[in-house]
């Protein structure tokens, strides 16, 4: 299939139909057209005497019978996504951090193809998208999609064989590019008989998360719900039409490399993200989001812009004009969705700062809220052309995918973690104070990893467009920015470790006082 005139006419007439239908949704909530989420609707996340006091695990505020069943339900699945993703989060990460040494230290691990950085980075993309992110982001939709919808979660024995089949592909995936075995395209390594074995798992998982939706016990569907049920569903077209061998060549499979690669990041992690963080900042707070109608703008202006964003990775490349100038404005047009969010989410927590004090898991989902919003900032004005020009090509590119991919889904999906389990346990956290110090590692860790590669990068992008200077300058200035980089990976590394010390930890750990116990697992 090549790019044509009508594609292209296709294409546009898409943009002016979304931007147009975000017009007329704006106008219906304005005068009182459709029915507008109201605060009512922001509280049906708060069982009635709830809210007004913060959630600690250890002095649940509310108990209801109803609900204690509903999480008992949900909790082994819950805790094998967990005990998978941050399986995945150590491994890719190591992986990662010895990929970045290897810019610097190019002879520490020189020898064997496995250990060579193009396999090294490849697998650490692979193992943190798809194995940590992915199923970490699951691990929060089975809990929270069960509380919002209060019903239990459907199907516990397909959802295991999903995370099993999910596993043993990823596994058998990583094994394969390790081993040079891949497809060639970024994001879509994985050869494709591997990959049907990962669309399976993912089958397992939509089938009862529709059925979950579909035997809901409330008339409103959480903003939450909204997110995680269009995810669910986008993610399996975009692997699946991406993954189909033999239908894209040229061009046309570049274009489509990066409609999946930014998709993936835009369509899939993002509502996992922003769906988690709209459900746990009002929940650990005791008081609805800010402002609920603002919410439904916010999650139309998502769907509707952000499916071509990622073409503006090809700006200079052998695409058409107008493919590259549509993907910039839908780029532009994603401020709409951020600010929305970012009203809601920031302006909740900024009015009752007192909780960032009171819970470790708060902080942690609102640093990742805050970062949503500037990574989101920073892709729109990285799409202009005049921008592109100097940072596309560099690590300051890098810097940015981090900046959405780990400080704000990481960050928000961690604080989940250590929000859920306690309560899918019924145990405390055996080192309480590791909390913190993963925290900290993680956030000091990002700072330096991502002014290391934002400076570096754009002094990089500078020298590359210096004609006077050879290429081998814009290489030679980068160490320094290379070390922080591995100093950075390092710090977040450490943190992660901390994650997983104190999670293998709470496993052997003995249950609290019994009646106690039983009241951590349903209340919040």
């Amino acid at each position: 299939m090549q790019i044509t005139e009508t594609l292209g006419l296709l294409l546009a007439l898409s943009f002016v139909i979304s931007l147009l239908a975000l017009t007329i949704l704006i106008w219906a909530i304005a005068n009182k057209q459709v029915h507008t989420p109201d605060a009512d609707d922001a509280r049906t996340i708060f069982e009635p005497g709830e809210g007004a006091d913060i959630d600690y695990p250890d002095k649940p505020h509310h108990f209801d019978t109803a609900r204690s069943g509903i999480d008992a339900n949900s909790s082994s699945v819950v805790m094998w996504l967990i005990a998978a993703a941050v399986f995945w989060l150590i491994y890719g990460s190591l992986h990662g951090l010895a990929a970045s040494l290897e810019l610097h230290l190019p002879d520490l691990m020189s020898g064997t193809a496995q250990m060579t950085f193009g396999r090294m980075r490849t697998v650490h993309l692979n193992s943190v998208a798809y194995g940590w992110a992915s199923q970490g982001g699951l691990a929060a939709v089975c809990w929270i999609i069960p509380r919002i919808f209060r019903t239990n979660l459907r199907m516990t024995g397909l959802l295991k064989l999903g995370i099993v089949l999910w596993n043993i592909g990823l596994a058998a995936g990583v094994l394969a590019i390790a081993n040079g075995w891949t497809d060639g395209l970024e994001w879509l390594e994985i050869p494709w008989q591997i990959d049907i074995i990962l669309a399976a798992g993912a089958a397992c998982f939509v089938a009862p998360l529709i059925a979950t939706a579909k035997n809901r016990n409330v008339h409103h569907i959480y903003v939450s719900g909204w997110y995680f049920l269009a995810g669910v569903l986008w993610f399996p077209v975009l692997f699946i039409v991406a993954n189909i061998p033999g239908v894209h060549h040229g061009v046309e499979q570049a274009t489509m490399n990066w409609w999946y690669a930014h998709n993936v990041l835009g369509l899939w992690l993002t509502p996992l993200g922003v769906g988690t963080a709209y459900y746990f900042i009002p929940k650990i707070i005791g008081k609805p989001v800010y402002s609920y109608a603002l919410s439904l703008v916010g999650f139309w202006a998502l769907a509707l812009f952000y499916s071509q964003v990622g073409i503006h990775h090809l700006i200079g490349g052998p695409v058409p004009t107008w493919l590259v100038t549509l993907s910039v404005v839908h780029s532009v047009m994603m401020f709409v969705p951020v600010i929305a969010v970012a009203i809601n989410q920031h302006v909740t927590v900024a009015s009752n700062l007192w909780a960032l004090k009171e819970s470790m898991p708060l902080r942690f989902i609102s640093f990742g809220a805050v970062m949503y919003t500037l990574a989101s900032f920073q892709g729109s004005i990285e799409a202009l052309r005049s921008v592109n020009t100097i940072t596309h090509f560099t690590h300051y590119t890098v810097a940015h995918a981090h900046l959405g991919a780990y400080a704000f889904v990481s960050l928000v999906l961690m604080g989940a973690i250590y929000q859920i389990v306690p309560r899918a346990t019924g145990k405390y956290w055996p080192f309480p104070r590791m909390i913190a110090w993963h925290f900290w590692l993680n956030v000091i860790g990002f700072a330096v990893y991502f002014f290391s590669l934002t400076i570096g990068g754009i002094l990089q992008g500078l020298a590359q467009l210096d004609a006077t200077k050879p290429f081998a300058d814009s290489v030679i200035l980068l160490k320094p920015y290379l070390e922080g980089r591995s100093l950075g990976g390092g710090l977040m590394t450490l943190g992660h470790v901390l994650l997983a010390i104190n999670l293998i930890a709470i496993g052997f750990a003995k249950k609290t006082r019994e009646t106690e116990t039983e009241n951590m697992v349903a209340a919040e």
